[in-house]
Formats: structure tokens, C-alpha cells, sequence
């Protein structure tokens, strides 16, 4: 393992020996922590989801495929997200609060988390296949995703805002849910 290797690779390692995939934490779970903190602003609640990623990574690791225009990078950041916009889901649900200024840049104490210019990009990556993955939905559905999730706008503002019913809104929704997760994995 001192050689340095392809991300793919300690994967397809890592499923025969699974001692490989702390290669994998190691390299992946600084940068998971922040995008997950950005998205909750809980270090808790961060934790919890990039366990979880990590997690949905080692057991479908199997089922990954590399491709010339997707990379284990990209299909990991995928995970992340699905994982980390299901869990903020869940937290407004049973009512915690949840606040968007320039998140990923902020710890709890108000000092910035961000510390080399590299980080920058790591968060402008896992933004931009977020917006990849609703730029490939049908438009009002994407855009349903965008101001539920990124806007944190309620159900009652969204639904006056797009001039549908409460339960129109709540059908969009779950389709748009289901074929954001959908595109994330193809």
C-alpha cells in the first residue's frame, strides 16, 4: 500500500482486503467532512454522513465502473451528496434548524474551515455536480429541488411560488427526488 495508486484501484483492492479502503478515508474524508458540514452545519450531523458515505462506497464498490468521463472522484461526490441532501431532509422534517449563508467556508465557532486554495475547488466540485445532475431534469422539477433543498424555501412558499397544490408539490417532489438520485448514479 506505500505506492501511491489510483483511487479505482484501492477500491477494487479494498474488496478483497478491506484494510485498502482506509487509503480511501484517508485521502477522501477532510474534504467529505467539509461539503457535509456545509450542507448541515453540524459537525455531529457531518460526521454522521460521511460515515454513511463511506459506508455506501464500500458495499457497492463492486458496482463501480470506470469510465473515461466519470472517475471514482466524481461517483464518490455523488454519494456524498445524495447522502448529505437525504439527511438534511430528514433534519427538517423533525424540525432542526438549518441556515445557508456561505456555509462550506464557516465552522460552528464563525472561523473559517477552508484553508488552502485547493479546498476551494473540492467544494466548487461537489457544487458543480449537484448543479450537473439538476441542470439534466426537466426544469420545473430541478427547479423544485433548487428552492426546497438550496433556497430552503417550505412547502406552503414553494407551492405559492410555482401556483400548485400542496399535494401537487409533495408528487414533484418525490419524482424529482427519484430521478435526481437516479442521474447521480449513471
Amino acid at each position: 500500500m506505500e505506492q501511491i495508486r489510483e483511487d479505482e484501484e484501492i477500491l477494487l483492492l479494498s474488496l478483497k482486503d478491506p484494510s485498502y479502503f482506509s487509503v480511501i478515508i484517508d485521502r477522501y474524508e477532510g474534504s467529505f467532512l467539509k461539503v457535509a458540514f456545509g450542507i448541515v452545519r453540524s459537525r455531529q450531523e457531518a460526521e454522521d454522513i460521511v460515515q454513511e458515505t463511506f459506508t455506501k462506497i464500500y458495499v457497492n464498490g463492486a458496482r463501480f465502473k470506470k469510465q473515461p468521463d466519470a472517475r471514482f472522484k466524481s461517483w464518490a461526490y455523488k454519494i456524498l451528496m445524495n447522502t448529505a441532501f437525504t439527511h438534511y431532509q430528514k433534519l427538517k422534517r423533525i424540525g432542526g434548524k438549518t441556515e445557508y449563508l456561505d456555509t462550506v467556508f464557516y465552522d460552528e465557532e464563525g472561523e473559517g474551515i477552508v484553508g488552502e486554495v485547493g479546498d476551494f475547488g473540492k467544494v466548487s466540485d461537489a457544487k458543480a455536480l449537484v448543479s450537473d445532475v439538476i441542470g439534466k431534469m426537466p426544469e420545473h422539477l430541478g427547479r423544485l429541488l433548487r428552492l426546497y433543498y438550496l433556497e430552503d424555501k417550505s412547502y406552503r412558499d414553494i407551492a405559492v411560488v410555482e401556483k400548485i397544490s400542496m399535494s401537487t408539490l409533495k408528487m414533484r417532489l418525490f419524482r424529482a427526488k427519484r430521478l435526481f438520485k437516479k442521474l447521480s448514479v449513471e
